[in-house]
């Protein structure tokens, strides 16, 4: 493993441990050469997914897309980044265990919402708005009372 700081390939693990989502190991390193630490992740590798988009191209599943939709959705809501990487692990978990090698993109939207939908009502509707390609104001409004409705 190369050192960040220094590119060095000398480094050695100082400490091992279960991460919080216990589907990845956290170690500590030591950079021989310069003395800093840093911290690495090593995760089983899965089966390559497969999602299948809107306009039928297929691409490499990537947690990152994910990620960046939820962010945008919780922007300046009283979300943690902790609990946002938590509920990005559950997405990512439950697509998995679906054991599909392509997924619909569709499928994963929904996986989404739903989530969202049980973490923070103004993020399931700012990603709801974007994901269901609100066109007016009545389909935003549909949205809210369904919302309300609960």
């Amino acid at each position: 493993m190369k050192c960040p700081f220094c590119s060095s390939d000398n480094t050695r693990v100082i400490d091992s441990r279960p991460a919080d989502d216990n589907s990845s190991i956290r170690r500590r390193r030591l950079c021989d050469a310069c003395k800093k630490r840093f911290t690495t992740y090593e995760k089983v590798e899965t089966i390559p997914l497969i999602v299948i988009k809107k306009d039928n191209n297929r691409e490499q599943f990537d947690r990152s897309k994910i990620e960046a939709g939820i962010l945008r959705a919780c922007h300046k809501r009283p979300i943690s980044v902790k609990t946002i990487n938590r509920l990005v692990d559950d997405i990512e978990t439950e697509i998995f265990n679906m054991e599909e090698k392509e997924i619909p993109s569709t499928v994963i939207g929904e996986i989404v919402m739903d989530k969202l939908k049980d973490l923070e009502a103004v993020a399931y509707v700012r990603f709801a708005s974007v994901y269901r390609e609100f066109k007016d104001i009545n389909t935003f409004m549909d949205e809210l009372k369904k919302i309300l409705d609960k």
